[in-house]
């Protein structure tokens, strides 16, 4: 019988020396597709799920081992990110399984909005080296406002890693007049220390920026957010230090 047909995933973009998205540099892969409306979405343009281009797993090894010698040096390794990552479960594990072949750290950037447990998000978790988490708010008047989506999934999400004993980096986004608040903050430290079991290894505090503005606009749509500044050095400290009383590494 003749060979099936490679899988194919379906990308946004590639950032070949990425710093942010985890420890050392990384070959990040954004892929394509989102389900939820974060209003300060700086890759609007990945949220539809037909855009993008595709790719298959052997294709992105071929670029990859190219950086392979950076990868190595730095500590680093490959980050799916997005979009979000997890609604291309069994590409990304194909992607990481090839990656972990080759002795390369895998990273699973994601903002937790999981509806189905099964084993496919298994297969993809037990490939996973490191999960980093986007918590965008505990409280979900304030959460499903600013995303369109209940906390319910994501928070399911960061319990079900713990319970599985995954090592998570937790992202905070600090918008100010959304997520800068004090309540915000004292709920998820507390959250982090009663229910995640250790797992957590980093907390990243992530000040928001308008640097994504431009591709709302660009797509003929209004950005909800005009007018919003990133937040003072002085509410960083503040979210830092609250949550610091949870958690030993918080930085942003």
């Amino acid at each position: 019988m003749p060979n099936s047909a490679p899988l194919k995933g379906r990308i946004h973009s590639v950032e070949t020396c990425g710093t942010v998205d985890g420890p050392g540099i990384r070959f990040i892969v954004f892929m394509q597709g989102c389900l939820m409306r974060c209003l300060y979405c700086h890759n609007r343009d990945t949220w539809d799920t037909t855009e993008g281009r595709e790719v298959t797993v052997d294709e992105l090894m071929k670029d990859l081992l190219t950086y392979r010698h950076f990868i190595n040096a730095s500590g680093g390794g490959i980050t799916a990110s997005g979009g979000e990552a997890t609604l291309q479960k069994e590409f990304v594990t194909e992607l990481f399984t090839a990656c972990k072949a080759q002795g390369i750290h895998t990273c699973l950037d994601t903002n937790g909005f999981v509806r189905h447990y099964d084993a496919a998000l298994d297969a993809l978790l037990d490939v996973s080296d490191l999960v980093m988490l986007d918590i965008k708010h505990m409280n979900d008047d304030i959460h499903i406002p600013l995303t369109h989506v209940s906390n319910k999934y994501c928070l399911d999400f960061a319990r079900y890693l713990a319970k599985k004993g995954k090592k998570i980096w937790i992202r905070y986004v600090v918008v100010p007049s959304w997520s800068d608040d004090v309540a915000g903050a004292e709920a998820l430290g507390q959250f982090i220390h009663d229910e995640l079991n250790g797992c957590v290894e980093k907390v990243e505090l992530l000040p928001y920026h308008e640097l994504g503005k431009h591709k709302w606009e660009a797509m003929g749509e209004k950005y909800m957010l005009d007018g919003i500044h990133p937040p003072k050095k002085e509410t960083m400290d503040t979210i830092r230090d609250i949550i610091g009383k949870y958690h030993p590494n918080v930085i942003y």
